[in-house]
């Protein structure tokens, strides 16, 4: 039976506990050598998936460094140690590469693992922090952690080994990242539905407006009255402007309510017949396609305006966004 904890809890020594796992990471940076760009390579040229594989804590953590592979551009799957012998192995594909992490190198399910991917001829990277372990000796690649003590006051619960095996699986699939050119459109595909993903999601990719027809426009040289018809005629969606196009259908202005209503205070009744041009207004704010919604959203509270046309290179429009299409997205500023 566990007795009541004694007395105050000591927030130094949290912090040393901390500062010890913090230490212990440095100096498995400061001994990283060829090996892990021997690893990171491998990782880079695999045409299968990137297999993690673990016990115990470790293989908790490998499973959180299986998911920054796979949201980082990389393929790849957690497999189970234990659960390998119990049919798990069909996961597996001689074009695949595994990376197995074990602080011991020693454990019977780690031994049991390296034997039967060495059956399959399935390439390996092990990580661990026993160089003379059968998991160093059997894999093709091994990064070692160095000389580890765990944080843990009797010295038995896994607490450094595994804050150092994340950190260098993150180091791996960080560093293939980067091999890769991967960008933040590409991480926006991964992340559709977080905050950060729809941060990324570019105003064609949030299919934020309607193309073509269903567009509100009307030629820029007609009169007030004929440019609202048009656009009233030609568009299936109500609208709080007209896209005003010139002879090449390139958008050269925009006729807005605040447009109509400073026109009516000047003209009165003739507003009507009044020439589209001479109230319009012109060298609208515009977005491309590939433009960010979270940048669209900032255009649009910049200039206190509730729509912005979408354009494509050659300046014709192309769609129309409204100020809430983008705020049902919840871009965050």
């Amino acid at each position: 039976m566990i007795e009541p904890h004694k007395g105050k809890m000591d927030l130094e020594e949290a912090r040393q506990l901390i500062h010890q796992e913090a230490q212990a990471m440095l100096r498995m940076a400061a001994g990283l050598d060829q090996n892990f760009c021997r690893a990171a390579q491998m990782i880079y040229d695999c045409t299968g998936s990137i297999v993690l594989s673990g016990i115990g804590k470790a293989g908790i953590v490998a499973q959180k460094i299986s998911a920054t592979f796979g949201s980082t551009g990389t393929p790849s799957h957690f497999l189970h140690a234990a659960e390998a012998v119990h049919g798990d192995l069909g996961r597996l594909r001689g074009e695949d590469l595994a990376i197995v992490l074990s602080h011991s190198g020693e454990s019977e399910e780690i031994v049991r693992l390296i034997a039967l991917l060495k059956q399959l001829g399935i390439t390996m990277i092990g990580i661990t922090g026993n160089p003379d372990s059968a998991l160093a000796k059997h894999s093709n690649v091994t990064i070692l952690l160095g000389k580890i003590e765990e944080a843990c006051p009797l010295g038995l619960a896994p607490s450094t080994s595994t804050t150092c095996m994340l950190a260098l699986g993150d180091a791996l699939a960080l560093t293939v990242m980067k091999m890769r050119n991967f960008q933040a459109e590409d991480y926006a595909r991964y992340h559709p539905g977080g905050s950060l993903g729809r941060k990324l999601v570019t105003v064609e990719q949030a299919a934020m407006f309607s193309p073509g027809k269903a567009l509100p426009q009307a030629p820029d040289h007609c009169t007030v009255q004929e440019a609202l018809q048009k656009a009233e005629a030609g568009s299936a969606f109500r609208h709080g402007c007209v896209l005003l196009l010139d002879e090449q259908g390139k958008l050269s202005g925009l006729l807005t309510d605040g447009d109509l209503r400073r026109g009516m205070e000047k003209k009165g009744k003739k507003i009507h017949s009044c020439p589209v041009r001479e109230i319009m207004t012109r060298n609208p704010k515009v977005v491309r396609p590939d433009t960010l919604a979270s940048e669209a959203l900032a255009i649009l509270h910049k200039h206190r305006i509730d729509e912005i046309p979408v354009v494509d290179n050659d300046g014709c429009p192309v769609g129309l966004i409204d100020v809430q299409d983008v705020v049902a997205l919840k871009v965050i500023q």
